[in-house]
């Protein structure tokens, strides 16, 4: 339901209207600005906080200037010099049609992204007083974007009202996310008219990765602040506390889009109001901290991603050489584009082991899936095996075949699911630690330490051992399983907020893992 609207051509009502809500107007302040609406038909408010401040004027008192034209040099310069400008981090798109709209007895030129003009240039020097860290934000317009991450990493997509993109416009902004940018949108004030083109834009652009809600253990809710439950406010006043609301896409280990249905700008920008519904102003604070620490902390993930490796052998013979088969599953099945091929180039290199530079992805109902001697399955998030998958595992593994399973960035969802689904498949076995002189950790490298990212070590103290687990079938392993990530290792590209091992203790446990498969 929508909030009720304020009369429109009564400015008394309205003034009693936001009276009785027991709160004071505000501008440039916490409170609740004077706002407006729209003509007859618009679906939201074209007012939601004050302007930027002006900035100051360094001129010195007293100060005079020369009449024009003036010399190429004035002849005194008496004001301080500015700092340079720091880099450009965000841009905020222009969105919505432009009309013309009384404001104070003026005609005034108005789009629907212009409701909270200060939101992510305030949620900025905030972040630079907090944290230390200074960037601005711009503001763009689709015709004259290039659409370059490297020249602005992120984009803002904010408003109340409907929106609609161009196909070019759809096509460019693919190519921009792909290629390492990221876009974040929020619907002001809460808006579900917003909300609803931006799922439908996504869903346009990327047809193939649907939002979905992000789990409280992404690392967006910890890349800085650790947060937990929001608090959320409504029109009226009252507060409710749930999990965090965010929707995503993924690209690899990168979130590449970002979406919050609840508004979080006017939070940014540090007001509130009677309507919609909206995260606390810390709170939307400290999310917003966290959404550019993370897009900081991805932003070379993200263009190392938008590279693929080639695997130059993959339409050569197989013959009895080693080939890496990947399984394919309803999650996110490949985070790790280039991982298996520079694995595969490792165990290479350092054995005598005749491996070919070629992954085949199959499904566990694919028949050729049986033909190769080990099964890898990676991802983030939950997935399911229907109960013909787990069969057809289970007599897999029966057979003499190898799974080896890994939880990328080391995501609980997985490792949940994962569990979960070889329970299905070997009712009678469980899950249990390697032991340390299992051949496993000696076939190729004598692995007796490892190295696990900062994360590891901060949330898990100071471990040195390798925390592989296994699955034994007639005393034979038949699954290695690996909770924290080797996945990211083998990329050989950092990965700032992965549970896992550092890149060469990765890439010796993955060829010794390739060469017991191959072995045993």
């Amino acid at each position: 339901m929508r909030p009720q609207k304020t009369p429109r051509n009564d400015e008394l009502s309205r003034r009693k209207f936001i009276e009785g809500l027991g709160v004071a107007s505000a501008i440039g302040g916490v409170g609740v600005p004077t706002f407006a609406w729209g003509d007859e038909g618009d679906s939201g408010p074209i007012d939601c906080g004050p302007p930027p401040k002006a900035k100051p004027r360094r001129r010195a008192g007293g100060e005079s200037f020369p009449p024009l034209p003036l010399p190429v040099t004035p002849l005194r310069r008496t004001e301080k010099k500015r700092p340079p400008s720091p880099p450009a981090l965000v841009g905020k798109a222009a969105l919505g049609e432009t009309r013309w709209i009384t404001r104070d007895g003026k005609r005034v030129r108005y789009r629907d992204w212009m409701t909270d003009p200060a939101d992510v240039k305030t949620l900025l020097e905030w972040i630079s007083d907090k944290l230390g860290i200074n960037y601005r934000a711009v503001e763009i317009e689709f015709d004259h974007f290039s659409f370059d991450p490297r020249e602005l990493p992120a984009l803002l997509f904010a408003g109340h009202n409907n929106f609609q993109l161009s196909d070019e416009v759809r096509v460019r902004l693919a190519r921009y996310v792909l290629d390492g940018g990221t876009i974040i949108g929020d619907a002001c004030c809460g808006w579900n008219d917003f909300a609803e083109s931006f799922r439908g834009e996504m869903e346009a652009i990327f047809p193939d990765r649907p939002l979905r809600k992000l789990s409280p253990e992404e690392p967006v809710f910890s890349s800085y602040y650790k947060l937990g439950d929001l608090t959320y406010k409504k029109a009226d006043g009252s507060t409710f506390v749930e999990p965090p609301c965010l929707e995503g896409i993924n690209f690899g280990c990168r979130a590449g889009v970002i979406f919050s249905p609840r508004d979080l700008t006017c939070g940014w920008d540090g007001h509130e109001h009677p309507r919609g519904t909206r995260v606390v102003i810390d709170q939307a604070r400290q999310l917003g901290a966290n959404m550019i620490t993370y897009l900081l902390g991805t932003f070379q993930l993200g263009r190392f991603l938008s590279t693929t490796k080639v695997y130059h052998e993959s339409a050569a013979p197989t013959r009895d050489d080693f080939v890496f088969a990947q399984l394919i599953h309803e999650g996110d099945w490949d985070p790790d584009p280039s991982a298996v091929h520079n694995l595969l180039k490792f165990t290479r290199d350092n054995s005598t082991m005749e491996v070919k530079f070629k992954r085949a992805n199959v499904r566990l109902s694919d028949p050729r899936a049986a033909i190769y001697p080990l099964l890898y399955i990676t991802g983030h998030h939950d997935f399911v095996w229907s109960n013909e998958e787990a069969a057809l595992l289970g007599r897999y593994l029966k057979a003499g075949g190898m799974l080896l399973a890994d939880a990328c960035c080391g995501r609980l969802a997985f490792d949940a699911a994962l569990r979960g689904q070889l329970a299905k498949a070997i009712p009678d076995a469980k899950l249990a630690r390697i032991p340390a002189d299992h051949p496993i950790y000696h076939s190729l490298f004598d692995v007796g330490k490892v190295d696990y990212t900062p994360r590891v070590r901060e949330d898990f103290g100071q471990l040195d051992a390798p925390a592989l687990e296994g699955l034994s079938i007639d005393g034979r392993l038949a699954v290695v399983y690996s909770r924290f990530d080797l996945g990211n290792g083998w990329e050989r590209f950092p990965h700032a907020y992965s549970y896992g091992f550092q890149e060469r203790s990765a890439l010796q446990l993955g060829a010794n893992i390739l060469a017991y498969a191959v072995t045993h």
